[in-house]
């Protein structure tokens, strides 16, 4: 006998609610709505477990972080994944200046980072890939890129074919060059068809660490660990890449192209969150210039939830120089924040109001204007979005 169709008169009971259903919202970014079905793959850059944390790493998990509440605030689940490049020259190099194995050292190093991300109140991402676990699956890339005609071997380094790689990610060849050299790309090697060719696949002398593969002893390269993990871990494509701005060049270029080598889906990457660099004295701060202000010592000083205003109460895509006059207006804003929050009432309009600025392009500064002014739940309800409670 066929089975019974349901009518829209006689649906099933067991599926009504009693209300209307909730209008779906979706998240906008660089002026573009960003659907969402189900679930939200969003891939963090991370780090490179090699010196202590300092806030120019911290503002990207931040921003990474919110970013995640918000879009969970949707209906949707997010799935995170926050990689660790954890099989890296620089190191390799650092581990080698303390007498150290590579892979130990970086274990007790990501054991610092998570410390401070916990600090910070920085949820854990669903996955944390390590580039070391998956040295197999950059060796299937590099297969699947020869297969592809993508790449070619030579004297035991798989190359990918990056001609025209700049002009597409809209930077200017000459520019490409000298990001290309100081990113460890070689655009002057000599053993490969076109300056911009990067390694998927290179050998490895006895200074660093070494896997047998079908083109000898080697390590994988830097952008090819990303493409891997996240294929891996997310699949052929993601809705959000995150990372900081200086990443867009080489390293994000790269990466989605080569997964979309690979997979033949365009664009790998739907939508990206890039942060502004965080600067000191007018200098961007990193290691190489030994201007660094460290998430551990800045926290001696204030509380985790001042430290978060500071970072995201701004346009997130924006660099910025550390000021310790700017952390103090940020620990006066959560204090008016909170001010706010205890008082009572905020409509369901309030709310809307309030949180609607995180939706359009994670504006978080207009969403604490918002709260402040209207206060109760309006308030309430940014205070956990961004983690600030």
């Amino acid at each position: 006998m066929a089975p019974t169709r349901m009518s829209s008169g006689t649906a099933d009971p067991t599926l009504r609610t009693g209300r209307a259903p909730a209008t779906p919202v979706s998240l906008r970014l660089d002026g573009r709505s960003l659907p969402v079905v189900g679930t939200a793959r969003v891939y963090t850059c991370g780090i490179t477990p090699y010196d202590v944390t300092h806030l120019g790493h911290a503002a990207t998990f931040v921003w990474a972080d919110v970013l995640t509440a918000v879009l969970a605030s949707t209906g949707v689940d997010v799935h995170c994944c926050r990689n660790i490049t954890d099989v890296d020259d620089v190191l390799t190099t650092a581990a080698r200046e303390r007498g150290r194995h590579y892979d130990e050292f970086a274990l007790s190093q990501e054991a610092v980072f998570e410390q401070s991300m916990r600090a910070l109140r920085v949820a854990t991402p669903a996955a944390q890939p390590r580039a070391r676990h998956h040295v197999g699956a950059v060796q299937q890339l590099a297969q699947g890129l020869l297969d592809a005609g993508a790449a070619y071997e030579r004297d035991g380094t798989v190359w990918f074919r990056g001609a025209g790689l700049p002009g597409r990610a809209g930077v200017d060849p000459a520019r490409a060059r000298e990001l290309s050299a100081a990113f460890g790309d070689e655009p002057d090697h000599p053993g490969k068809d076109d300056p911009f060719d990067v390694a998927v696949w290179r050998p490895s002398g006895p200074e660093h660490p070494a896997w047998p593969s079908p083109w000898g002893w080697g390590r994988p390269g830097w952008h090819a660990e990303c493409a891997a993990m996240a294929l891996g871990v997310q699949g052929s494509s993601v809705d959000v890449l995150v990372g900081g701005d200086d990443l867009l060049f080489p390293h994000h270029a790269y990466q989605g192209a080569m997964v979309e080598a690979l997979s033949g889906v365009t664009p790998f990457a739907r939508a990206a969150v890039h942060v502004g660099e965080v600067r000191l004295a007018g200098e961007k701060m990193a290691k190489s210039t030994g201007n660094l202000v460290l998430v551990d010592d800045v926290l001696h000083t204030c509380t985790p939830a001042a430290l978060r205003t500071l970072i995201v109460d701004r346009d997130h895509r924006e660099p910025w120089s550390f000021e310790v006059d700017d952390l103090h207006a940020a620990e006066g804003r959560l204090e008016r924040l909170y001010a706010a929050a205890g008082r009572g009432g905020a409509t369901a309009a309030a709310v809307a109001a309030a949180t609607a600025p995180l939706l359009d392009g994670l504006d978080v500064t207009t969403a604490l204007d918002v709260a402040e002014s209207e206060g109760g739940e309006a308030a309430r309800r940014v205070v956990q979005l961004l983690r600030l409670g």
